[in-house]
């Protein structure tokens, strides 16, 4: 824990005085935070399956500044998804500018890196920054926002709807090894504007490293926004991921968390249903193996009446790899006539996978739907029994078996493109083409 407590004053002990003003005093209260907080412990309850000590005690430095002209464009093709969206990159921790496509932004939607941002709108990014994921929420909002300075500042003007998601791809390569880094990305979209973001953390090369990233999500009255996440992290790497998200009035706010990759990662979605008639969709798919360890928090936060929630996570755990699901759906109560809906299934295919999951619900309205169920099985022999009765052979017929399984939630993104391109991972995964 002190590692990170010396990273934390040593960030702006060095950097606070350089930075702009926006930027200056997040870091001063992500540091003051952070040393008052530390690292979460498993006695805390959020924490409880999760040990952070591999994080606490490794000795990361942070990001600085490379050339990232010297990677080869190319390499990044097998991440894009083979569109032509709007892409910006950053490379082992820092903006790529020289790798980043944004001629093809629309008007009314702007993307600029944090320190653009601060420098031609500091008014809109003062407005927004620190705001629903302040330093105070627990140890690695702290800390990110103790190194905040690289991420994005995405702003969709109201009414505006964006044909094609905006896509923000983080690169680690060889040169990448032991670095953290801490990306805080902003994300706002006005009244009755429609957008997607991408969120891909890929790597080039099995190195250690940590990636701490925090999403604040602004969705005002009418708007729709959709994060996809894609964590697909070297095996040696650590990860956090958040996403607060803060909806308005019929508004509606999605989520999807397709995690693969780290030895150990952890990722928090949270939103709170601050306008009635607002609702928000969650779901996410998660495959472990080897000594993986993955974890997913939820929170979904119902303050205004007539609101819906739906949250559906499905898990594929092997070998000796542990997955944690721990979701809460939180009624006011005010909110009367929310309905909302949460779902855990996981399949464990052998006898050292472990998964702890726990559904909950706190109700304080009297007028509500709502449910929450999980179940943990292994392999169906039924339907194994059925495929190899006709002819499929037995490692065939699991496979087929897991990605019906996970192909189900696959199928709730509304984006062909993407959903082609995570069905094929998921085939590779399952047939050990490609290792994450």
């Amino acid at each position: 824990m002190t590692t990170g407590l010396r990273f934390a004053e040593q960030a702006v002990t060095s950097s606070v005085a350089d930075a702009p003003d926006a930027l200056k005093a997040l870091r001063a209260a992500g540091s003051t935070s952070f040393q008052a907080l530390g690292f979460p412990m498993t006695r805390n309850e959020d924490w409880h399956y999760t040990s952070v000590s591999s994080i606490a005690s490794a000795q990361y430095t942070p990001a600085v500044d490379r050339a990232a002209e010297s990677l080869n464009p190319e390499l990044l093709t097998p991440f894009t998804f083979g569109a032509d969206w709007p892409l910006v990159v950053f490379v082992n921790g820092r903006f790529a500018p020289s790798l980043s496509t944004l001629h093809t932004l629309p008007a009314g939607i702007r993307v600029l890196d944090l320190a653009t941002a601060s420098v031609q709108e500091p008014e809109l990014l003062s407005k927004y920054l620190g705001t629903i994921a302040p330093a105070t929420r627990d140890g690695f909002t702290a800390l990110n926002a103790a190194f905040v300075g690289e991420g994005t500042l995405i702003h969709i003007a109201k009414e505006m709807v964006i044909e094609h998601p905006v896509h923000i791809l983080h690169v680690m390569d060889e040169r990448g090894a032991n670095i953290m880094s801490h990306p805080r990305h902003v994300m706002v979209a006005e009244r009755h504007a429609k957008a997607s973001v991408v969120e891909s953390y890929v790597s080039l090369a099995e190195v250690p490293y940590f990636t701490n990233a925090v999403v604040e999500a602004f969705v005002e009255d009418g708007a729709t926004l959709q994060i996809i996440r894609v964590q697909r992290e070297s095996r040696a790497a650590n990860h956090v991921g958040t996403v607060e998200a803060h909806q308005g009035r019929d508004s509606h706010f999605l989520t999807f968390t397709f995690q693969t990759g780290a030895s150990l990662s952890r990722s928090n979605v949270y939103t709170v249903l601050n306008g009635e008639g607002c609702g928000c969709t969650i779901n996410g798919l998660y495959m472990l193996d080897g000594e993986q360890h993955g974890d997913h928090q939820t929170r979904v936060e119902h303050v205004k009446e007539n609101c819906f929630s739906r949250e559906a996570y499905k898990g594929l755990i092997d070998d000796s790899a542990h997955g944690v699901f721990n979701g809460k759906v939180y009624v006011h109560p005010e909110a009367q006539k929310t309905d909302g809906k949460q779902t855990n299934h996981t399949l464990l295919l052998s006898e050292k996978a472990q998964i702890d999951t726990k559904p909950q619900l706190e109700i304080f309205a009297d007028d509500v739907k709502c449910t929450h169920g999980a179940t943990v099985g292994r392999m169906d022999e039924t339907s194994l029994f059925y495929l190899k009765s006709r002819g499929v052979g037995k490692t065939l017929a699991k496979q087929l078996l897991m990605y019906a399984f996970a192909a189900d939630v696959l199928e709730t993104i509304d984006n062909p493109v993407i959903v082609e391109a995570l069905e094929t991972l998921t085939v590779e995964r399952f047939t050990g083409s490609a290792s994450h």
